[in-house]
This record gives structure tokens, sequence and C-alpha cells, in this order.
């Protein structure tokens, strides 16, 4: 097959916070720098830039001020000052406020903002610098030449769900370069590709995640003064699973209202979109929402592991930044502006390595050296143990947490975690017995919601798998998915990858099909066929989040991205 090749000297994956932060501090050494001209090509996924970017969003402006000091008389799109902070533990009835602001959540000078609008304003100060930005085209595979990362072939286009090619079929493009930087965000196809190759992660913690679920509301007037930060923990979730809730307030009578659920809990018939429906019926959040409607929904997994999880992040011809590489503050809640950072150090080092005329990993190595001695290191070391510990549960958590904010991290060795999906429990470990196929307790039933298994109770399960869905202020899976703007082409191949026949084997039995439930667009669907039960993929549905790509038991499903730039449109989110 005959592909396009396009060389360029720096290539960077991903248009997100790390991305154009990277291609932005690129245009800006070069311009300082004389010299020969330096080619920046930056590809993304997405349709149009800022299309898939989701987050709560509390923005720290530290990284900002020192990528665009000016970032104000240019009109960046920064909603709402944060103006007072709450913190408060849910009980199924009440709320407890914290007497004390921990300090990890106090934002004061931290700006509530829409990540999305934020990007297409990055995106926009990217434009006339000479960066090559291609939207509407995923980077499929890591292209390596004796052991270095040489560019990425983008996926080829106009293939049918059946794998033949159409009329307008089209190769993707090897898009070759010196030094390519990854941003390609939580459990990105490529930064896997790049784990598994270069065995980035030997040495390092298990990668641990957590899923974000948001929606935008539009509330009746005064309801919240713009600039307050929310946050919960406790209800809707037991001792055993790990999140909270969060409430953020927007000029224009607008709420971000989200929940936040750590991928490693152990019950398989938990659900986190029936866990935020739950939140929102809290009566507190109720009252906040009441006679308002909801306008946007979306959902994210994010990367809590900490610093002992994040891999080396450098290699032959190739750095990674961002989410790609776990840069996130899970203590804080926060992590673009360590994107942004991240971003900003990977494109000195390239620039550095390409003015040398050595892109070697030995002299690429001088990016972990620039992270260790800048406010990355010095944020995210202190609470490298912090989401381990709340794998003892939440009480142990909250201690350590606080312990960890006395001692500086100081500890005695660190935590060792593990997978997410390695920590789930089958249905007899969890519930002492599995379900009767038919039954209530059945959770491949029409509601999925499993009854009183043996050895737990209905009320145990009640807080955080059974709800009633009103679509005033709770929503089944597939109206939010409405809701997100997202579409596909239908008639191509599904981009998750399931790679083995255990769902319609042992699946069932063992966890109860646990991706119906962990999946928060619905696009996982047991269905009854004459011969059996199978797993339905609605592809179309997918939000991109890559939970299933994280939380299967089995470790079987991929995902990979679809061809031409389909997904959700997270326009104001």
């Amino acid at each position: 097959m005959n592909r396009e090749t396009l060389e360029v000297d720096v290539l960077i994956v991903g248009g997100g916070p790390a991305g154009l932060s990277a291609a932005l501090r690129l245009a800006q050494l070069r311009k300082q720098s004389p010299g020969e001209p330096l080619s920046i090509a930056v590809l993304e996924k997405a349709r149009e830039a800022g299309a898939h970017m989701l987050s709560g969003a509390v923005l720290d402006p530290s990284t900002l001020h020192d990528l665009i000091p000016d970032f104000r008389e240019k009109g960046a799109p920064l909603a709402a000052k944060v103006s007072r902070d709450r913190v408060y533990f849910f009980t199924a009835r009440s709320r407890i406020p914290f007497p004390v602001i921990p300090p990890p959540l106090r934002n004061h000078g931290n700006y509530i903002i829409s990540l999305n609008s934020f990007v297409r304003w990055l995106a926009a100060q990217a434009d006339g610098q000479g960066i090559d930005f291609f939207t509407g085209f995923a980077g499929q595979d890591v292209l390596t030449d004796d052991g270095r990362v040489v560019g990425v072939r983008t996926g080829d286009r106009g293939i049918g769900r059946h794998g033949e090619q159409k009329a307008a079929f089209e190769p993707g493009v090897d898009i070759m370069a010196k030094v390519t930087i990854f941003c390609d965000g939580v459990r990105g196809n490529l930064t896997k590709q790049l784990r598994r190759h270069f065995q980035l992660g030997r040495g390092r913690q298990p990668e641990q995640f957590a899923v974000g679920l948001k929606e935008l509301w539009e509330v009746p007037r005064d309801r919240l003064e713009p600039g307050t930060v929310m946050h919960s923990m406790g209800y809707p979730l037991r001792h055993d699973e790990f999140g909270g809730g969060f409430i953020y307030a927007l000029p224009g009578d607008q709420l971000s209202v989200g929940f936040v659920v750590g991928l490693d809990y152990q019950d398989p018939l938990f659900d986190p979109h029936m866990a935020f429906n739950r939140f929102k019926q809290h009566p507190f959040v109720t009252r906040l929402l009441d006679g308002g409607q909801m306008i946007r929904y979306g959902a994210k997994a994010l990367p809590e592991g900490g610093w002992n999880t994040i891999p080396r992040p450098y290699m032959d011809g190739a750095l990674i930044a961002g989410d790609a590489g776990g840069f996130l503050n899970s203590m804080r809640l926060k992590g673009i502006h360590l994107a942004m950072r991240t971003g900003m150090l990977a494109a000195e080092s390239a620039f550095e390595a390409i003015r040398s005329g050595d892109w070697s990993a030995r002299s690429l190595a001088r990016y972990q050296d620039t992270i260790d001695r800048s406010p990355v290191k010095a944020e995210l070391h202190p609470v490298r143990n912090v989401h381990q510990a709340f794998g003892y549960g939440l009480v142990a958590g909250l201690a350590f947490a606080g312990l960890s904010l006395a001692t500086k991290g100081w500890w005695v060795e660190d935590l060792h975690g593990r997978a997410g999906h390695a920590r789930m429990k089958t249905l007899r470990e969890y519930h002492g017995r599995p379900p009767v196929v038919g039954s209530q307790s059945d959770p491949t039933g029409p509601h999925g919601l499993g009854g009183p298994p043996g050895g737990r109770t209905a009320a145990a399960l009640a807080p955080s798998n059974a709800t009633a869905v009103d679509r005033r202020l709770t929503f089944d899976k597939l109206t939010n998915v409405h809701y997100s703007g997202t579409t596909h082409d239908e008639d191509q191949p599904a981009h998750l990858l399931v790679h083995t026949e255990v769902c319609s084997s042992i699946c069932g039995s063992e966890y109860g099909h646990p991706c119906t439930r962990f999946c928060p667009a619905n696009v996982y669907e047991i269905v009854q066929d004459p011969g059996g039960s199978r797993l339905q993929i609605n592809a179309s549905n997918c939000v991109h989040c890559k939970t299933c790509d994280i939380m299967d038991p089995y470790g079987v499903i991929t995902w990979v991205p679809p061809e031409g730039g389909g997904g959700p449109r997270y326009n104001g989110m």
C-alpha cells in the first residue's frame, strides 16, 4: 500500500492542554533562537480543537502565567475566579461541612473554566505561529526504526464495518519526526504501545484511574454565586469505594455538576452512572438543581495513581506529557496546569535535542531531569501515596492524607497499589453467591441493578446501584449520551476491541457482565439470541472515556480511535 509521508522536526500527538502548550513553547523558542526553521505539527483526533476536552474544571493559572504572561489581555476564557470553597461529608439525608478547608482543596487564586473553551483559545493562540494543526486525524500506530520512535501513522479512512475498503478509501499518512511528543490523553492508545514496547513502567507502581461524570446545568437565577466551588465525599459511596462529587458555579446561572469514582472498586455490580444519579438525589444537590435544566453531559477517565505510577517519560525519539503520563494531582483534583507544564518542559527538551543533533534517549533524558527540578515533582512527590492509601478504605485514606500534609509526604516506605481491574471481586467473593439468571438479582436483567444477594441486604446495595430515572433530575445513559453531542460514522469497524470470548462464556457467571455497568454511555449490552446471550457493542455511543479499557476484570477490551474525528462535542464543558 502506498502511503503519503510527511516529515517534520517535532510531531505532537494530541491537541489538549499538554500538546498545545508544547506547540506554543516550541514556537516561542524558535522565535527566540537563531538557526534553521523548526517545523512543528500537532495531530488531534477530534474534528475541531477542544471538541473532546472535558474536565471539572478548576484551573491553577501558574503554568498559564509562565506560558502566556498576558493571557488576560489576550482574552483567556477564565469564566469565574474562585470566591469561596465548601467541602462536605454527605450522609443519605444531610451534609456535614468541614470546619476547615483542607489546604489541597483551597482554590484562592484559581479559576473555574470550561476546558473545551480554554483549549479552543489555546489553539487560537497557535494560529499564525507556523504550527501545522491537523484535526480529525487520529494516530493509530507508533512508527519505530531500530528501537527508535520515528513518527506516527494515522488511521486509514474509508473502511466499512466489516473491514472492506469503501470507494472513498484513503490509507493513513506516515508522519515522520525527529522527536515525537505524545500527549494523547489518559490511557492514550499510542502511549499504551510505547509502554509495552519500551517497558516504560518497569520499576513503577501499576497505573490507577478514576472516572469522572459531568453534567452542565442551567438553573434559576441567583441559585449559587459564580465562583463557588463545592466538593463532597461520603454518600452515595460506601467506605470501600473512592470518590466524591463536585459543584462549580459559573456565570450565567450555570453549574458544573459532577461525580468522580475510583476505578478500583470491588463490587462487580457497582455502576458509577447510577451513583452519579444518587448523588443528584441528595436533598442538598436536588435543591440546587430544582427547576433547572441539564444541557450537556460527558465522561472521562482520570490518571490518579500519582508520582510513583508515572512511566519513564522519555525514550529514543519520543517524550510523554500530560495525562498520557499520569501527571495529575488527585489530592488537589487538578491536572490541567501539570499537563501544560510537562508539555512546556517536553518542548524545551525536544528543542535542545534537535539543536544539538542528538535525539536519543540519552539526550532526551534531560526531560526527566527538568521534571525533577520543576514544580511538577515538588507538587506530586509529597502526595505520591495518597491514592494508594484509599485502597484501605475511606477512613484510612483520609487519615493518611492528613498525615501526608503534616509530614510533607514522608513515610516509612511507599505504599504499593494494584491495578484497579485486579481489585474487582467475583459475584461469589463479594456478594456471597452468583445471581440466579432471570431473577431480581440477575445483573443482566432489564435494569442491571442487582437484587439482595447472599450476605448483603438490598439496602446495602441501593445507595450506589439503584435509582429511579425521571429525565428531569436523573437520566438514563442513552439520554445522557444524546447530550454529549457524540456522533460517529456507523459504517466503520468498531473501535472497541474485545479480544476473547469470555463475554459469552464465563463473564456472566463470574462477574455479571460489569461492562454493562461501568461504561457510562451504554456501549456494552448483553442481548438474548435463540442460541443464548451475546455481547452487543454499540460503538456509536462511545464518549471516549476509556473506562472499558481500564476496568474490564479480564483486561480484554482495547479502545482505539475511530476514524474521521468521531466522538463527543463537549461545547462549553
